[in-house]
């Protein structure tokens, strides 16, 4: 009888030591696979195939070729312009006159050849080529820093895809360890269930529990299936192709100058810039409106062969014409006036776009070190929050040996822990990912 309570009471603890080992296990292993990174992507990897592949990023560059294009056609005002022309004509019926004593003379003849090169060439207007040349100078400085701009805004799509995947393989990964213990734990309480050590409804409440991280496992499966799928999507790889990322959580703070931040930003963000340059190009169009009735003045040049000269009609003869041509607008039916005050408007509603833009851009700024901050005091938080649990993990352990907790206050305690990691884990990402759109609203480039 005395060996049957012993064996009892043994068989129990046997039980509980193997449990114990398990879940201890199970947390050195989650460690080590935080700290283990295989065949993964960087971010520096991810930004470099984005800005190399994206056809955004081509276009942008197909843009400049099609601003220097359009320069070299404006510079074209400056060179002359020479062609060929070669004429036949047969004239029937052909006129002739008779003079008595002197006979009939005929005034043209039948077939009429004549072969020109013709020269012309702007002698002088005013500036409209001039004018014209810097509008197209501004319209290709324009494509360039709107590539830049194509740049940056990828490489911030980079950065809020990587970190999300980062976040999610992280998640994952802790839901899978707070699985696995759940169903040692279940194998634990069944096989206690049996020799009537532990109740049913421990039973019941682990296996509840393990229908909880399922579901939520399937979130964050789907979650990560459309990360990829979006990563995939910038990089141009295959939609089957299911990338993993480093969990990169080191970045340098920006540089933020002690005078203002703002004004920084000002001097370097895309937006600004390009409204700079649109408003210049807006200038150089009222420029180029307000020459628009002035006069041109034009050389021209034709020289070549023809017949139909005296005495010989068919004889080819060499002969040419010399002259200038000036043209002098009288009036073009008010179409300058309301072309300037067209032009004259779009200066207007730029300057205003520009205020706009600087107001989105303080409003980014300090939303993003607002953000930064935060995050920064959650990591504090949360490290304290998970030194304290994994303090109260190891005092349950304690109590679970002893008897004085549940197997099911064992497994609170662990759960704590796992979720303590996950937030904290969150908040290091949030807080990278924040310096990131710090540097992104100063205008520092990410790529």
């Amino acid at each position: 009888m005395n060996n049957r309570k012993i064996h009892r009471s043994i068989f129990p603890l046997i039980f509980l030591f193997i449990f114990i080992n398990n879940i201890i296990n199970g947390q050195t292993a989650f460690v080590n696979n935080m700290q283990t990174v295989t065949d993964s992507l960087s971010l520096k990897t991810i930004i470099s195939l984005i800005i190399a592949n994206h056809p955004s990023v081509k276009t942008a560059e197909e843009a400049i070729n099609n601003a220097n294009a359009r320069i070299g056609l404006a510079k074209t005002g400056y060179y002359p312009q020479v062609d060929l022309s070669a004429n036949y004509s047969n004239l029937q019926p052909v006129i002739k006159i008779t003079i008595p004593s002197m006979g009939t003379f005929q005034l043209y003849p039948e077939n009429n050849y004549s072969a020109t090169i013709n020269y012309k060439q702007l002698v002088y207007d005013f500036g409209r080529t001039r004018q014209n040349i810097e509008f197209e100078n501004g319209n290709r400085a324009l494509s360039e820093q709107t590539l830049e701009q194509v740049k940056q805004k990828l490489s911030i799509l980079a950065v809020n895809n990587y970190y999300t995947l980062a976040f999610l393989q992280a998640a994952i990964k802790i839901k899978d360890e707070q699985l696995v213990i759940l169903n040692q734990h279940l194998n634990y309480v069944e096989k206690m269930l049996a020799t009537g050590s532990a109740t049913e409804y421990e039973v019941l409440s682990t296996k509840v529990k393990i229908s909880t991280i399922q579901s939520q496992l399937v979130d964050l499966d789907a979650a990560l299936e459309a990360q990829q799928a979006s990563l995939n999507s910038l990089i141009g790889t295959d939609q089957t192709a299911h990338p993993v990322v480093k969990t990169e959580l080191s970045t340098d703070l920006p540089f933020i100058p002690a005078d203002s931040i703002v004004s920084f930003a000002y001097h370097n963000r895309d937006e600004v810039l390009i409204n700079e340059k649109r408003a210049s190009l807006a200038e150089l169009r009222y420029g180029m409106v307000k020459l628009q009735n002035k006069p041109m003045l034009s050389f021209l040049a034709a020289g070549g062969e023809k017949n139909g000269y005296l005495p010989d009609l068919n004889k080819p003869i060499l002969n040419y014409v010399l002259g200038l041509g000036l043209n002098i607008p009288i009036f073009d039916g008010m179409k300058n006036k309301y072309n300037l005050s067209q032009a004259q408007s779009a200066i207007t509603s730029i300057s205003y776009e520009s205020e706009l833009t600087k107001r989105g851009i303080s409003s980014e700024l300090y939303t993003a070190e607002a953000y930064m901050n935060a995050a920064n005091k959650k990591i504090g938080q949360f490290e304290l929050q998970l030194k304290q649990a994994s303090k109260a993990y190891s005092l349950a352990e304690t109590s679970f040996k002893s008897g004085a907790i549940t197997n099911l206050d064992l497994l609170d305690a662990n759960t704590s822990v796992s979720e303590s990691q996950l937030l904290l884990l969150k908040a290091r990402i949030d807080y990278t990912a924040s310096i990131y759109m710090l540097k992104a609203a100063l205008g520092e480039r990410l790529y």
